[in-house]
């Protein structure tokens, strides 16, 4: 029987809890794994199971939680910064309302004109009161060239009376809501002909399948068609329509209290797509969080919120791997700034907060983002519109129309296998020089060898002589002179004038690297003094052990 385990981690508030640990875990363990470590492995739905001592809770949709792709993951550096030499800041059309791209990439801008949304435009009953000033008689949607901020084409005059949300669908088609109108509409931008679709009736807010109520923003889903309108500032909702119109379903209930529950809303302002997980993300405005859903069962995934975004999220923005959004006016003794926030899509994480540098937000009311990484802004309040770049460099990414693709993970593995090879390369060096450093002292090794065995001999054949010579000085009673002149003639037996003595020029030349050259044979019957002549003669040719070679230097 084999055993396969595998361990996983996953933040906890992507899932229902269950088998968790017992105590909580210092934060410092996992503040260093690195960022590739969150790459799910795709995995078959038939082969995703769990196993446990324990009743499995219940959670209907484990495996989307681990098919997030490696678009989802992102470097955690990325950081944007307004394009202060672009000059769309001047453009100063009415309180911006709406913007999103094109498919070309250009920015469309949603405007009111010379209208404002005040405290007389609606009575309590969210009539518009303002139906005598007309339509707004200029045109409301600036297709505008993203490089020079110039005005690519326009339209929209004497058709709306408040704008307030645009998005753009895969064909071009521009959806737009009027909330004096209570309406969403379809409209070709090359077309004069009028709305292609028109879902709600003009000046009548309502709550049924039919009506609207100050209705926010559109998302249509680019594979299946599908309509989402967020509606919106009275009725709290978001309601589904097929691609011709036909009411297909809604979800969502006014909030009340401090801790409103998943599914309620107060006034969902802002809607972004996320096609390849089938979610749906609104921005709940006055709530300060943003709220995703799955798109085939309308069931609720996740909540985004964080004390940064104060008690306000006005409009969020979705790339592959990025979540973009705006928050608004901080309350009365609040702290909390007016700005943007790029957030990890995967974990909900704050990754990067920017604001503009000429002028200021103040009423930061939508947003759009390019699949670079470039942000629009659109403020209802200052009537401007800012670009934001990435400063992250780009060629370190592959950048595609349909998404991001990393390749940071790629260049990283590439730096630490090189990081390896080199650390592996210096020790397998520092290895070699030490085996060297072990291996070159052998020759050196007979010096110690010859010098022992030469002196312990010596030694022990001086005790024996001094020995015999004190036993026969004891038993015959020799003079000292005698004692001399046998020791002398002993000596010379150890120097090896005796024919059976210890021989060093025969020792030394079997010896590697020693050479007979420098010994002379001797007459046996030498002298002292001779000796000392011979010495002398030598003492040039003395051998000295060669000393180690120099280990190589490191560099």
């Amino acid at each position: 029987m084999c055993n396969l385990y595998i361990m996983y981690y996953m933040e906890a508030k992507h899932a229902v809890s269950f088998m968790t640990c017992t105590q909580n875990v210092a934060l410092d363990m996992f503040r260093n794994i690195p960022p590739e470590a969150n790459i799910p492995i795709p995995v078959k739905s038939d082969m995703v199971m769990m196993h446990g001592h324990h009743k499995e809770t219940e959670n209907k949709d484990k495996t989307s939680l681990l098919q997030q792709p490696k678009e989802e993951v992102l470097e955690q550096d990325f950081h944007v910064e307004e394009a202060l030499d672009w000059p769309g800041i001047y453009l100063l059309p009415g309180q911006v309302s709406g913007v999103a791209l094109d498919p070309k990439n250009n920015l469309v801008i949603f405007h009111r004109g010379d209208h404002v949304w005040d405290g007389n435009s609606f009575d309590s009953m969210f009539v518009y009161q303002q139906r005598g000033l007309g339509p707004i008689v200029e045109d409301t949607i600036l297709v505008i060239d993203p490089n020079n901020a110039s005005v690519l084409q326009s339209s929209g005059k004497n058709l709306f009376y408040l704008p307030h949300g645009l998005s753009v669908d895969k064909d071009g088609n521009y959806w737009v809501t009027d909330v004096a109108l209570h309406q969403v509409f379809k409209l070709n931008p090359n077309s004069k002909e009028g709305p292609l679709l028109i879902l709600g009736r003009s000046m009548q807010p309502g709550s049924d399948q039919n009506h609207f109520c100050q209705p926010t923003d559109v998302a249509v889903d680019p594979d299946t068609g599908a309509i989402y309108v967020s509606d919106g500032y009275c009725n709290s909702r978001i309601v589904q329509f097929s691609p011709s119109g036909k009411f297909i379903t809604q979800w969502g209930e006014e909030s009340s209290g401090s801790s409103p529950k998943p599914g309620q809303f107060n006034v969902p302002h802002s809607l972004a797509l996320v096609p390849h997980l089938g979610e749906l993300c609104v921005a709940d405005r006055e709530n300060g969080r943003i709220q995703c859903f799955k798109t085939d069962t309308k069931e609720f995934v996740r909540e985004i919120k964080h004390a940064a975004f104060g008690r306000n999220v006005f409009a969020i923005s979705y790339i592959p791997g990025l979540l973009f959004a705006v928050n608004g006016k901080p309350y009365f003794g609040d702290q909390e700034a007016v700005q943007g926030f790029v957030m990890n899509f995967s974990s909900g994480d704050i990754i990067d907060i920017f604001k503009p540098v000429r002028k200021h937000f103040d009423m930061p009311h939508d947003i759009a983002a390019s699949a670079d990484g470039t942000v629009y802004v659109g403020d209802a309040q200052t009537n401007t519109v800012w670009k934001f770049t990435s400063t992250e460099k780009m060629e370190h990414r592959s950048v595609k129309k349909a998404g991001i693709e990393v390749q940071d993970i790629k260049e990283s593995e590439a730096v630490e296998t090189k990081m390896e090879n080199t650390a592996a390369s210096s020790e397998l060096q520092k290895m070699q020089e030490k085996q060297k450093l072990i291996k070159e002292p052998d020759s050196g090794v007979p010096v110690v060898l010859l010098t022992t065995l030469l002196v312990i001999p010596v030694v022990v054949l001086m005790a024996i002589a001094i020995f015999i010579r004190w036993k026969k000085s004891r038993a015959f009673g020799d003079s000292e002179h005698k004692l001399e002149s046998s020791s002398g003639r002993m000596l010379g037996k150890l120097r090896g004038k005796g024919s059976g003595g210890l021989n060093l020029g025969n020792f030394f030349a079997n010896r590697k690297g020693y050479s007979r050259k420098g010994f002379d044979r001797l007459s046996t019957e030498g002298s002292d003094q001779e000796k000392e002549e011979d010495d002398g003669s030598e003492s040039e040719e003395e051998y000295s052990a060669p000393l180690p070679a120099a280990a190589p230097s490191s560099s």
